[in-house]
């Protein structure tokens, strides 16, 4: 077989037995098959894979050409956010519920794989937020998201006070729960469950959706992805404690006065799609939308 690839991580959802059985299926069709196969160290264990190599996932980044990455689209998400530090293809095995990044059916993957190693598979750029926590002017911490940064309260239904500024131009100050700032990619996650729009994934734009603002004025905005997006916290708020959540996996705590900004990581995340996918089929399949009428 022709092949686009040599190297093959495998990353997987942890404590799954679904995906460990695709896991554990894919590693033996893909040594059959002559590909250097390595495994994200945590799942080999669990599967008790003897025969694979086990590495960190950064190593795979390093030394693979192509990971697949079997579970939902959290898994994706954590994954992601390593792996757009390399120049890897990644390609999603759906083992969770939507499935958004994670297109291909596990039930499937040898044709489908089958036919991607061979070179017919579509490539997609996804690019990620970089959020940033300053105090006083110093960096406190960083950390990056392919969905979404939120700011919100350390408390649960918090109302907070901030003020909103692109590329260094104030926008407004808004008391809300707090504001989710989404890439095209995170349009069809959290933002789009509190009420954003949906971006196609080939804009380069973000989407600002405030969280319960006390104000019905207030309407979620689409802004230009190159810019730069703050968040002053003011020292008035109620809140003693707020944090930024990227992707709902990692928190950065920040304090009333810190600064948060975001803007476009440098590194995206190269994202493979077997031939013939649709964006707009997958949005009618996983969002219950109509069929065509004639």
């Amino acid at each position: 077989m022709q092949t686009t690839f040599k190297s093959i991580g495998l990353i997987g959802k942890p404590r799954h037995p679904g995906a460990n059985q695709t896991l554990a299926q894919l590693f033996y069709w893909l040594d059959k098959q002559g590909y250097e196969v390595l495994i994200e160290k945590n799942i080999a264990r669990e599967l008790g894979c003897t025969k694979a190599e086990a590495v960190e996932i950064n190593e795979i980044g390093e030394r693979c050409d192509l990971a697949i990455v079997v579970g939902g689209d959290g898994n994706m998400l954590g994954a992601a956010r390593v792996l757009s530090r390399y120049d890897i293809a990644v390609l999603g095995v759906n083992r969770g519920n939507l499935g958004f990044l994670t297109d291909v059916d596990p039930d499937q993957f040898k044709p489908t794989l089958t036919k991607v190693l061979s070179g017919e598979f579509d490539t997609e750029r996804r690019f990620l937020l970089r959020t940033e926590v300053h105090r006083h002017g110093e960096q406190k911490s960083h950390n990056v998201a392919v969905n979404e940064a939120v700011l919100h309260a350390g408390k649960v239904a918090h109302m907070i006070d901030f003020e909103v500024y692109i590329d260094g131009h104030f926008m407004y100050s808004q008391r809300a729960d707090g504001m989710i700032v989404a890439t095209p990619t995170g349009s069809t996650a959290y933002s789009l469950s509190a009420g954003g729009a949906i971006l196609t994934p080939n804009l380069n734009a973000n989407i600002l959706v405030p969280m319960f603002p006390h104000t019905l004025s207030c309407r979620p905005i689409v802004v230009d992805g190159d810019s730069e997006i703050t968040l002053k916290a003011s020292c008035d708020t109620n809140a003693t404690e707020l944090a930024i959540s990227c992707d709902s996996q990692v928190s950065l705590a920040c304090l009333p006065g810190d600064e948060i900004r975001i803007r476009k990581a440098d590194a995206c995340l190269r994202l493979i799609h077997p031939k013939g996918y649709n964006y707009f089929e997958v949005l009618r399949s996983k969002l219950d939308w109509g069929s065509k009428l004639f």
